[in-house]
């Protein structure tokens, strides 16, 4: 395997400095996937970007949690599950919806479940889903900003879970404790 660095402020490039120092302030650390990530400060920066718009998407914050953790389950992210984990912890999410994501047992409502079967539809078919999704997806209240948010999700996802993937980015310390593995 390729073993990628693990950047700081020092190491990195040029461009990636200032990234760095967000990632930094945001999180208090700089966590892995930023530290391999700042090799290509386009990726970086694409990814940070990407980030802060799904945040302010139009989903609340366990609709959030379930498009992100649906996507790091689906792809076997084992460093994004751990990480997203303690996130939605911070964002107070129920643990009941993580434990049901990261263990792909049913969500605690409809709607939940209709959000992560569309999520896997977008996922799973790369884009191409059929009408009969896109209209459960609309009945069960969601909007057509919300089809293409899943996509914008999707995209910050595929930057992380790919990344994390190629450079097996080691879980950072305060996320160990959400280990995860997908079940066979």
């Amino acid at each position: 395997m390729t073993n990628f660095t693990l950047h700081d402020k020092e190491s990195a490039p040029q461009e990636s400095h200032a990234l760095l120092e967000n990632s930094q302030k945001a999180f208090g650390m700089i966590p892995g996937l930023h530290a391999v990530m700042a090799e290509a400060p386009g990726l970086l920066d694409g990814y940070q970007r990407l980030h802060q718009l799904f945040l302010d998407s139009s989903f609340d914050d366990e609709e959030t949690t379930v498009v992100w953790q649906t996507i790091n389950v689906e792809h076997a992210c084992h460093y994004c599950v751990p990480a997203h984990t303690g996130i939605a912890k911070s964002m107070k999410v129920d643990d009941a919806i993580t434990d049901a994501l990261r263990n792909e047992t049913a969500l605690p409502t409809d709607r939940l479940e209709v959000l992560r079967d569309f999520t896997l539809a977008i996922v799973r078919g790369r884009g191409n889903v059929d009408d009969s999704a896109v209209e459960t997806f609309l009945n069960a209240g969601f909007t057509k900003r919300q089809v293409l948010e899943v996509v914008l999700g999707t995209a910050q996802k595929v930057m992380s879970n790919y990344t994390n993937h190629l450079a097996n980015t080691p879980v950072d310390k305060p996320f160990q404790k959400f280990e995860w593995h997908k079940a066979d």
